[in-house]
Protein backbone atom coordinates (compact mmCIF):
# COMPACT_ATOMS: atom_id res chain seq x y z
CA UNK A 1 0.00 0.00 0.00
CA UNK A 2 2.94 2.34 0.71
CA UNK A 3 4.36 1.49 -2.72
CA UNK A 4 0.97 2.24 -4.26
CA UNK A 5 0.87 5.70 -2.66
CA UNK A 6 4.50 6.46 -3.60
CA UNK A 7 3.87 5.39 -7.18
CA UNK A 8 0.98 7.80 -7.55
CA UNK A 9 2.99 10.51 -5.81
CA UNK A 10 5.55 10.10 -8.61
CA UNK A 11 2.83 10.28 -11.23
CA UNK A 12 1.44 13.44 -9.68
CA UNK A 13 4.55 15.37 -8.71
CA UNK A 14 6.37 14.06 -11.78
CA UNK A 15 3.65 15.57 -13.90
CA UNK A 16 4.00 18.83 -12.00
CA UNK A 17 7.76 18.84 -12.59
CA UNK A 18 7.28 18.25 -16.31
CA UNK A 19 4.71 21.05 -16.50
CA UNK A 20 7.01 23.38 -14.55
CA UNK A 21 9.98 22.72 -16.84
CA UNK A 22 7.85 22.94 -19.97
CA UNK A 23 6.53 26.38 -18.97
CA UNK A 24 9.76 27.64 -17.40
CA UNK A 25 10.30 30.38 -20.03
CA UNK A 26 6.81 31.30 -21.13
CA UNK A 27 5.83 34.21 -23.27
CA UNK A 28 4.48 37.22 -21.38
CA UNK A 29 0.99 36.54 -20.15
CA UNK A 30 1.12 32.78 -20.81
CA UNK A 31 0.63 30.08 -18.17
CA UNK A 32 3.50 29.12 -15.85
CA UNK A 33 2.91 25.97 -13.82
CA UNK A 34 4.16 26.54 -10.27
CA UNK A 35 1.71 25.08 -7.74
CA UNK A 36 1.98 21.21 -7.61
CA UNK A 37 -1.77 20.62 -7.67
CA UNK A 38 -1.53 17.39 -9.67
CA UNK A 39 0.86 15.80 -7.16
CA UNK A 40 -1.27 16.83 -4.20
CA UNK A 41 -4.46 15.59 -5.84
CA UNK A 42 -3.07 12.23 -6.99
CA UNK A 43 -1.26 11.53 -3.70
CA UNK A 44 -4.41 12.36 -1.74
CA UNK A 45 -6.49 10.15 -4.05
CA UNK A 46 -3.99 7.31 -3.65
CA UNK A 47 -4.08 7.54 0.16
CA UNK A 48 -7.88 7.63 0.21
CA UNK A 49 -8.20 4.76 -2.27
CA UNK A 50 -5.60 2.61 -0.47
CA UNK A 51 -7.51 3.07 2.78
CA UNK A 52 -10.85 2.48 1.07
CA UNK A 53 -9.51 -0.60 -0.74
CA UNK A 54 -8.36 -2.09 2.53
CA UNK A 55 -11.51 -1.29 4.52
CA UNK A 56 -14.12 -1.99 1.84
CA UNK A 57 -12.28 -4.48 -0.37
CA UNK A 58 -14.20 -7.61 0.76
CA UNK A 59 -17.59 -5.98 0.30
CA UNK A 60 -16.61 -4.60 -3.10
CA UNK A 61 -15.31 -7.98 -4.30
CA UNK A 62 -18.50 -9.76 -3.24
CA UNK A 63 -20.66 -7.03 -4.74
CA UNK A 64 -18.80 -7.21 -8.06
CA UNK A 65 -19.54 -10.94 -8.38
CA UNK A 66 -23.24 -10.60 -7.60
CA UNK A 67 -22.90 -13.02 -4.67
CA UNK A 68 -25.69 -13.42 -2.13
CA UNK A 69 -25.23 -14.57 1.46
CA UNK A 70 -26.52 -17.92 2.70
CA UNK A 71 -28.35 -17.11 5.92
CA UNK A 72 -31.25 -19.54 5.76
CA UNK A 73 -30.33 -22.52 3.49
CA UNK A 74 -33.11 -23.25 1.03
CA UNK A 75 -32.18 -26.68 -0.36
CA UNK A 76 -30.00 -29.72 0.33
CA UNK A 77 -26.97 -28.33 -1.52
CA UNK A 78 -27.02 -25.11 0.48
CA UNK A 79 -27.45 -27.02 3.75
CA UNK A 80 -24.53 -29.27 2.81
CA UNK A 81 -22.42 -26.20 2.03
CA UNK A 82 -23.14 -24.65 5.44
CA UNK A 83 -22.39 -27.94 7.17
CA UNK A 84 -19.10 -28.40 5.30
CA UNK A 85 -17.96 -24.83 6.02
CA UNK A 86 -18.69 -25.34 9.73
CA UNK A 87 -16.76 -28.65 9.74
CA UNK A 88 -13.75 -27.20 7.96
CA UNK A 89 -13.72 -24.11 10.20
CA UNK A 90 -13.51 -26.39 13.24
CA UNK A 91 -10.74 -28.45 11.59
CA UNK A 92 -8.81 -25.29 10.76
CA UNK A 93 -9.33 -23.77 14.20
CA UNK A 94 -11.05 -20.71 12.74
CA UNK A 95 -14.31 -18.85 13.39
CA UNK A 96 -16.99 -19.81 10.90
CA UNK A 97 -16.77 -17.44 7.93
CA UNK A 98 -19.82 -15.89 6.30
CA UNK A 99 -20.99 -17.99 3.36
CA UNK A 100 -21.88 -16.68 -0.08
CA UNK A 101 -23.08 -18.18 -3.36
CA UNK A 102 -22.18 -16.68 -6.73
CA UNK A 103 -24.93 -17.22 -9.36
CA UNK A 104 -22.64 -18.65 -12.02
CA UNK A 105 -22.76 -22.09 -13.65
CA UNK A 106 -18.95 -22.41 -13.90
CA UNK A 107 -17.40 -24.14 -10.84
CA UNK A 108 -15.18 -21.87 -8.77
CA UNK A 109 -14.65 -20.53 -5.25
CA UNK A 110 -12.79 -17.79 -3.43
CA UNK A 111 -12.24 -16.33 0.04
CA UNK A 112 -12.03 -12.70 1.03
CA UNK A 113 -11.78 -10.60 4.17
CA UNK A 114 -9.16 -9.00 6.40
CA UNK A 115 -8.61 -11.65 9.04
CA UNK A 116 -10.28 -14.85 10.31
CA UNK A 117 -12.93 -13.11 12.39
CA UNK A 118 -14.38 -11.21 9.39
CA UNK A 119 -13.66 -13.66 6.57
CA UNK A 120 -16.02 -14.68 3.76
CA UNK A 121 -16.10 -17.84 1.64
CA UNK A 122 -17.94 -17.80 -1.69
CA UNK A 123 -18.65 -20.66 -4.08
CA UNK A 124 -20.43 -20.65 -7.41
CA UNK A 125 -23.69 -22.45 -7.99
CA UNK A 126 -21.84 -24.60 -10.53
CA UNK A 127 -19.41 -25.86 -7.88
CA UNK A 128 -22.25 -26.98 -5.63
CA UNK A 129 -23.76 -28.91 -8.53
CA UNK A 130 -20.50 -30.49 -9.64
CA UNK A 131 -18.75 -31.59 -6.44
CA UNK A 132 -19.66 -34.30 -3.97
CA UNK A 133 -19.30 -33.75 -0.23
CA UNK A 134 -15.65 -34.85 0.03
CA UNK A 135 -14.64 -32.69 -2.92
CA UNK A 136 -16.52 -29.72 -1.50
CA UNK A 137 -14.63 -30.22 1.76
CA UNK A 138 -11.37 -30.08 -0.17
CA UNK A 139 -12.33 -26.82 -1.89
CA UNK A 140 -13.53 -25.17 1.33
CA UNK A 141 -10.38 -26.39 3.10
CA UNK A 142 -8.31 -24.67 0.40
CA UNK A 143 -10.15 -21.38 0.89
CA UNK A 144 -9.83 -21.59 4.68
CA UNK A 145 -6.12 -22.19 4.15
CA UNK A 146 -6.00 -18.74 2.54
CA UNK A 147 -7.90 -17.35 5.54
CA UNK A 148 -5.62 -19.00 8.11
CA UNK A 149 -2.48 -17.82 6.31
CA UNK A 150 -3.93 -14.27 6.07
CA UNK A 151 -3.62 -14.44 2.28
CA UNK A 152 -7.11 -12.93 2.01
CA UNK A 153 -5.99 -9.63 3.53
CA UNK A 154 -3.27 -9.05 0.96
CA UNK A 155 -5.06 -10.59 -2.02
CA UNK A 156 -8.31 -8.69 -1.39
CA UNK A 157 -6.47 -5.38 -1.01
CA UNK A 158 -4.58 -6.12 -4.23
CA UNK A 159 -7.86 -6.90 -6.00
CA UNK A 160 -9.26 -3.53 -4.97
CA UNK A 161 -6.06 -1.66 -5.87
CA UNK A 162 -5.93 -3.33 -9.30
CA UNK A 163 -9.40 -1.99 -9.97
CA UNK A 164 -8.42 1.50 -8.79
CA UNK A 165 -5.26 1.58 -10.91
CA UNK A 166 -7.12 0.38 -14.02
CA UNK A 167 -9.80 3.02 -13.46
CA UNK A 168 -7.30 5.87 -12.95
CA UNK A 169 -5.14 4.66 -15.83
CA UNK A 170 -8.11 4.63 -18.18
CA UNK A 171 -9.10 8.12 -17.07
CA UNK A 172 -5.64 9.57 -17.58
CA UNK A 173 -5.40 7.80 -20.94
CA UNK A 174 -8.55 9.57 -22.10
CA UNK A 175 -7.18 12.94 -20.90
CA UNK A 176 -3.88 12.43 -22.75
CA UNK A 177 -5.72 11.27 -25.88
CA UNK A 178 -7.82 14.45 -25.96
CA UNK A 179 -4.71 16.59 -25.69
CA UNK A 180 -2.64 14.58 -28.07
CA UNK A 181 -3.19 16.87 -31.05
CA UNK A 182 -2.67 20.12 -29.15
CA UNK A 183 0.60 22.01 -29.43
CA UNK A 184 2.07 24.28 -26.83
CA UNK A 185 2.19 27.92 -27.80
CA UNK A 186 5.27 29.86 -26.81
CA UNK A 187 8.75 28.66 -25.99
CA UNK A 188 9.11 25.85 -23.47
CA UNK A 189 12.13 25.29 -21.26
CA UNK A 190 13.93 22.08 -20.34
CA UNK A 191 14.38 20.75 -23.87
CA UNK A 192 15.60 17.16 -23.84
CA UNK A 193 15.03 16.76 -20.08
CA UNK A 194 11.35 17.57 -20.46
CA UNK A 195 11.03 15.10 -23.34
CA UNK A 196 12.70 12.31 -21.33
CA UNK A 197 10.61 12.95 -18.22
CA UNK A 198 7.44 13.13 -20.30
CA UNK A 199 8.19 9.78 -21.94
CA UNK A 200 8.91 8.14 -18.56
CA UNK A 201 5.74 9.66 -17.09
CA UNK A 202 3.54 8.41 -19.92
CA UNK A 203 5.14 4.94 -19.75
CA UNK A 204 4.43 4.87 -16.00
CA UNK A 205 0.74 5.54 -16.64
CA UNK A 206 0.63 2.85 -19.31
CA UNK A 207 2.41 0.27 -17.14
CA UNK A 208 0.57 1.06 -13.87
CA UNK A 209 -2.30 -1.43 -14.42
CA UNK A 210 0.12 -4.06 -15.75
CA UNK A 211 2.57 -3.76 -12.85
CA UNK A 212 -0.20 -3.86 -10.25
CA UNK A 213 -1.78 -6.91 -11.84
CA UNK A 214 1.58 -8.69 -12.12
CA UNK A 215 2.06 -8.11 -8.39
CA UNK A 216 -1.32 -9.70 -7.70
CA UNK A 217 -0.44 -12.61 -10.01
CA UNK A 218 2.90 -13.24 -8.31
CA UNK A 219 1.29 -13.29 -4.86
CA UNK A 220 -1.49 -15.63 -6.01
CA UNK A 221 0.77 -18.22 -7.67
CA UNK A 222 2.98 -18.54 -4.62
CA UNK A 223 0.07 -19.04 -2.22
CA UNK A 224 -2.03 -21.57 -4.16
CA UNK A 225 0.28 -24.52 -3.49
CA UNK A 226 0.34 -23.68 0.23
CA UNK A 227 -3.46 -23.44 0.37
CA UNK A 228 -3.70 -26.84 -1.36
CA UNK A 229 -1.43 -28.31 1.32
CA UNK A 230 -3.51 -26.69 4.06
CA UNK A 231 -6.63 -28.27 2.59
CA UNK A 232 -4.95 -31.67 2.70
CA UNK A 233 -4.05 -31.02 6.33
CA UNK A 234 -7.57 -30.00 7.35
CA UNK A 235 -9.42 -32.78 5.49
CA UNK A 236 -6.77 -35.52 5.82
CA UNK A 237 -7.83 -36.38 2.29
CA UNK A 238 -5.73 -34.66 -0.40
CA UNK A 239 -7.35 -36.82 -3.09
CA UNK A 240 -10.67 -35.03 -2.44
CA UNK A 241 -9.29 -31.67 -3.56
CA UNK A 242 -7.47 -33.37 -6.43
CA UNK A 243 -10.79 -34.81 -7.59
CA UNK A 244 -12.49 -31.42 -7.34
CA UNK A 245 -9.73 -29.75 -9.35
CA UNK A 246 -9.98 -32.45 -12.03
CA UNK A 247 -13.72 -31.81 -12.38
CA UNK A 248 -13.18 -28.04 -12.45
CA UNK A 249 -10.49 -28.47 -15.10
CA UNK A 250 -12.97 -30.21 -17.39
CA UNK A 251 -15.37 -27.26 -17.20
CA UNK A 252 -14.52 -25.19 -20.25
CA UNK A 253 -16.66 -22.08 -19.64
CA UNK A 254 -15.08 -19.07 -17.90
CA UNK A 255 -16.62 -17.76 -14.67
CA UNK A 256 -18.39 -14.75 -16.13
CA UNK A 257 -19.42 -13.31 -12.76
CA UNK A 258 -15.82 -12.78 -11.61
CA UNK A 259 -13.90 -9.88 -13.13
CA UNK A 260 -10.24 -9.60 -14.09
CA UNK A 261 -9.32 -7.64 -10.97
CA UNK A 262 -10.48 -10.44 -8.64
CA UNK A 263 -9.24 -13.38 -10.74
CA UNK A 264 -6.29 -14.09 -8.45
CA UNK A 265 -8.66 -14.67 -5.50
CA UNK A 266 -10.25 -17.78 -7.03
CA UNK A 267 -9.25 -21.41 -6.57
CA UNK A 268 -8.75 -21.67 -10.35
CA UNK A 269 -8.36 -19.02 -13.04
CA UNK A 270 -11.94 -17.78 -13.65
CA UNK A 271 -11.08 -16.35 -17.06
CA UNK A 272 -10.24 -19.69 -18.65
CA UNK A 273 -6.87 -18.52 -19.99
CA UNK A 274 -4.65 -21.14 -21.59
CA UNK A 275 -1.54 -19.58 -20.04
CA UNK A 276 -2.59 -20.85 -16.61
CA UNK A 277 -2.18 -24.46 -17.73
CA UNK A 278 1.32 -23.91 -19.10
CA UNK A 279 4.74 -23.93 -17.46
CA UNK A 280 7.84 -21.89 -18.12
CA UNK A 281 9.19 -18.39 -17.61
CA UNK A 282 6.29 -16.55 -19.28
CA UNK A 283 3.56 -18.51 -17.47
CA UNK A 284 5.32 -18.09 -14.13
CA UNK A 285 5.08 -14.31 -14.48
CA UNK A 286 1.77 -13.76 -16.25
CA UNK A 287 -0.61 -16.54 -15.18
CA UNK A 288 -2.76 -16.02 -12.09
CA UNK A 289 -2.53 -19.64 -10.92
CA UNK A 290 -0.08 -22.55 -11.13
CA UNK A 291 -0.94 -25.23 -13.72
CA UNK A 292 -3.82 -27.39 -12.53
CA UNK A 293 -1.95 -30.49 -13.66
CA UNK A 294 0.89 -29.65 -11.28
CA UNK A 295 -1.45 -28.99 -8.38
CA UNK A 296 -3.36 -32.22 -8.99
CA UNK A 297 -0.12 -34.18 -9.29
CA UNK A 298 1.16 -32.86 -5.95
CA UNK A 299 -2.12 -33.59 -4.19
CA UNK A 300 -2.21 -37.13 -5.57
CA UNK A 301 1.37 -37.58 -4.43
CA UNK A 302 0.31 -36.58 -0.91
CA UNK A 303 -2.65 -38.95 -1.08
CA UNK A 304 -0.60 -41.92 -2.24
CA UNK A 305 2.01 -41.21 0.45
CA UNK A 306 -0.71 -41.27 3.09
CA UNK A 307 -2.11 -44.55 1.75
CA UNK A 308 1.35 -46.09 1.74
CA UNK A 309 1.96 -44.93 5.30
CA UNK A 310 -1.34 -46.46 6.42
CA UNK A 311 -0.67 -49.74 4.59
CA UNK A 312 2.88 -50.06 5.90
CA UNK A 313 2.25 -51.40 9.43
CA UNK A 314 -0.44 -53.77 8.19
CA UNK A 315 1.91 -55.24 5.60
CA UNK A 316 4.74 -55.64 8.11
CA UNK A 317 2.55 -57.36 10.68
CA UNK A 318 1.15 -59.66 8.04
CA UNK A 319 4.62 -60.68 6.94
CA UNK A 320 5.67 -61.22 10.58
Amino acid sequence: MVGFVLFFAWLGFGGDLIAYLATDNPDPGSYHHVFPWLGIVLTSVAIIMAWYSYKKGPENVLWSTGAWEVIDPQDDRERQLVNVVEEMAIAAGLPRPRIWIVPDADPNAFATGHEPRDSHVAVTRGLLTLCNRDELQGVIGHELGHVKNLDVRLMTTLAALVGVVVLLGDGMGRVMWRRRGGRSKGRSGGGALVAILLVLWIISWILAPVVTQLLAVAVSRRREYLADAMSAQFTRNPLALAGALEKIEQADAPTAAITRGAAHLCIVDPLGRRLTNQEGWLADRLATHPPLSMRISRLKGMGYAELKKEDGPFTSSALG
